[in-house]
């Protein structure tokens, strides 16, 4: 697999790996923990280096696993990992950034990841509490005092954006953006373009309708948050099943996976661009990394960039307390 540069020269490979579906989100949690740390380090077999996790998936359970799986591999991959929420009895009840918060955070990560130094720290909702010119200022401590590489945002505005940047560099925005979620475009993109940070796109698959495998017969058990989300409804898969469709059809069409298509369709948007699908399957990251060898003609992409004008994206992305947290 190739890599790609995000801001600051940091350097991952083209496609990454998304750890949170393997603690918590999708279902019940695998039983077999040996079995997800198999998972976690076949990655780099297919020359994925680039890992994401966070301190709320599970919560801390994610970062422990992550922290296992990658000790052995350490000086291999690339460890990013998030602070942001008001945790409390293993749960979140808010959100907190906090500089003092931040330097908390940041010490129990890196003693949950087995590791002496964060290599991307984001903040993972902007916090309207704390003036982001501070939470820029506290990861920039970190990153003098050695215990952190790179400052990220997550589900950032512009606006927050530029003015976190003006006082500590931003590495790389991590936000949601796939061919059926598209609300950085207008703005996100051509700032970060400006400012060269670099885009990680989490969900990149739709949280697994473009994969083609999610349909209006598809069951979601209990403690999947796909139960939760608008856009899984019933009524707004089956009438967003027509875009799914249509990625199927050019799929097969070019010997590929729906999803290899709908990834390929995002690393051809910029080389800044890293998408980390989540997994719980070894296949699955092998499918994902072979969409790095997927071409798309100027007409596919072409037919790909307009997909959702002409079919239109039914239900949000989220439920409305969630969709308060995003592009602030």
């Amino acid at each position: 697999m190739h890599t790609r540069t995000l801001g600051q020269g940091l350097e991952v490979s083209a496609i990454g790996l998304g750890a949170m579906g393997m603690s918590q989100s999708y279902g019940p949690n695998p039983g077999d923990r040996d079995e997800m740390i198999a998972v976690l380090r076949s990655a780099v077999d297919y020359g994925v280096t680039f890992y994401d996790t966070a301190e709320v998936y599970g919560p801390y359970v994610n970062e422990e696993l992550v922290g296992e799986a990658l000790e052995p591999i350490r000086d291999q991959v690339t460890i990013a990992t998030k602070f942001g929420w008001d945790i409390r009895d293993g749960k979140s009840v808010g959100l907190d950034s906090r500089p003092e918060q931040i330097r908390r955070v940041a010490d129990a990560s890196l003693q949950r990841l087995r590791t002496d130094v964060i290599d991307l720290f984001y903040q993972h909702r902007v916090d309207p509490e704390v003036p982001i010119e501070d939470v820029a200022g506290a990861v920039g401590e970190l990153v003098a005092a050695g215990k952190v590489r790179h400052f990220g945002l997550s589900e950032a505005s512009a606006q927050t954006i530029r003015a976190a940047h003006a006082v500590y560099p931003v590495t790389a925005l991590q936000s949601e953006y796939s061919l059926w979620t598209r609300d950085p475009e207008p703005e996100v993109l051509p700032t970060l373009a400006e400012l060269g940070i670099g885009l990680v796109p989490f969900s990149p698959l739709g949280k697994g309708f473009l994969t083609g495998a999610v349909d209006t017969s598809t069951p979601f058990t209990e403690g999947d948050i796909r139960n939760r989300i608008p856009r899984f409804t019933p009524e707004n898969l089956s009438a967003n099943q027509a875009l799914v469709e249509h990625v199927k059809a050019l799929a097969e069409a070019k010997g590929v996976t729906p999803g290899q298509v709908a990834l390929a369709w995002l690393l051809a948007q910029h080389p800044w661009i890293v998408p980390i699908p989540g997994t719980r399957r070894s296949s699955r990251i092998q499918e994902n990394a072979g969409a790095t060898t997927v071409g798309l003609s100027a007409d596919e992409r072409a037919d790909l960039d307009t997909l959702t004008q002409r079919e239109g994206v039914h239900g949000d992305r989220y439920d409305a307390t969630h969709m308060g947290y995003v592009n602030r």
